[in-house]
């Protein structure tokens, strides 16, 4: 699903027009990375948690070289799913 058809069947879904959903998924959306960046969980309960994760720093290798290298410590996003998603049945 495209955030274009995502914002329609949420439109349709709460009866706004597609321009207010979009408003709606834009904040959502800039809201958890801000909570994210400043270290915060964004928890809903039943559907699931939205945090940061760091990796350390630490030695690869280059694979074409074999050359050993450091790579820097990184800070990315984490979803993990809640119960009602865990239990979804395909």
């Amino acid at each position: 699903m495209t955030k274009a058809e995502l914002v329609a069947k949420m439109a349709e879904s709460a009866e706004l027009t597609k321009t207010q959903a979009e408003k709606a998924l834009n904040a959502f959306v800039e809201e958890v990375t801000t909570a994210i960046k400043s270290g915060d969980k964004v928890t809903m309960v039943g559907f699931g948690v939205f945090s940061a994760v760091t990796r350390a720093a630490r030695t690869g290798r280059n694979p074409k070289t074999g050359e050993e290298m450091q790579i820097a410590a990184k800070t990315s996003g984490k979803f993990t799913p809640g119960k009602s998603l865990k239990d979804l049945s395909a």
